[in-house]
C-alpha cells in the first residue's frame, strides 16, 4: 500500500524505468552493461516504491496517551521553552526519519485542530539544534479534553523539500490517521506539558501510530 503523495512520482518513476530498459536493450550492445543499467534503474524504482509506501498501523485510541506521529528514532528529549505558541517551558520529544523510514505522519492524539501554520525557512539537516526553529517547517496544535493542548511540528531536512500537512483549524481529527507527509528525510517535534510522564528513551525506535511516546 502507498500513500497518495507518491502517486505521481511512483507513475513517473514506472515511466522511466519501462523506456530506460527499452533504450538499453536497443543502444547498448555490451550484454554485461545492459544489466548493471537495468539493475540501477530497478533499484532506484524500488527505493521509490518504499519510500512512499504507507503501511496500515493498529492505533488503540486512547485518550491518556500521545502516540508517535512518525517512524524513526528519539533524537531529542529535553525542557525547553517553546516561543512560537505556548510561550512557556514544555518537554521536547524529537523523531528524526532517515530517508529509509516511512514519511507518513499520523495526528499523535485526537480532538480539535486549533492552529496550523506554515514556515517557509532553510533546510538545515534534521538533526541541527537549531532546525526546529529556522528550517521549513508546519506547526500544528490539536486540542483534546484530557490532555489539553498539544502541539507538533513538522520539519524539513537537508533533502525534504516538501511538507505536506492535512491539518486544518477547526477540523476535529482522530489519533493515528494520517495528519500529512513528508518527503525525504526529516523530522517530528511534539511538545507535551511538563507533568506527563514521557515513555520513551534517546535513540529508541518509534513506529507512527502506534508507540506511545507520553502519559497522563
Amino acid at each position: 500500500m502507498f500513500h497518495k503523495e507518491g502517486f505521481k512520482i511512483i507513475f513517473f518513476s514506472a515511466l522511466i524505468l519501462v523506456l530506460s530498459i527499452l533504450l538499453i536493450e536497443n543502444f547498448i550492445p555490451n550484454y554485461w552493461l545492459q544489466k548493471i543499467l537495468m539493475i540501477s534503474f530497478l533499484i532506484f524504482f524500488i527505493l521509490v516504491l518504499q519510500f512512499f509506501r504507507n503501511p496500515k498501523r493498529n492505533t488503540q485510541i486512547d485518550d491518556n496517551y500521545i502516540i508517535a506521529p512518525a517512524d524513526g528514532k528519539v533524537v531529542v528529549l529535553e525542557e525547553v521553552v517553546e516561543k512560537e505558541y505556548f510561550k512557556d517551558k514544555r518537554r521536547q520529544i524529537s523523531i528524526f526519519m532517515s530517508p529509509l523510514n516511512v514519511h507518513v505522519t499520523r495526528y499523535p492524539i485526537g480532538g480539535k485542530v486549533i492552529y496550523s501554520k506554515y514556515h517557509p525557512g532553510k533546510f538545515l539537516v534534521a538533526w541541527h539544534p537549531k532546525s526546529s526553529e529556522e528550517n521549513e517547517r508546519t506547526t500544528i496544535v490539536i486540542e483534546n479534553k484530557k490532555l489539553g493542548e498539544i502541539l507538533y511540528r513538522q520539519i524539513a531536512g537537508a533533502v525534504a523539500k516538501r511538507i505536506v500537512n492535512y491539518a486544518k483549524v477547526n477540523h476535529v481529527v482522530e489519533q493515528g490517521t494520517d495528519a500529512g507527509f513528508i518527503k525525504f528525510g526529516s523530522r517530528i517535534d511534539i511538545f507535551v506539558p511538563l507533568d506527563m510522564k514521557i515513555e520513551v528513551k534517546l535513540n529508541q525506535k518509534t513506529k507512527g501510530g502506534e508507540t506511545i511516546i507520553a502519559k497522563l
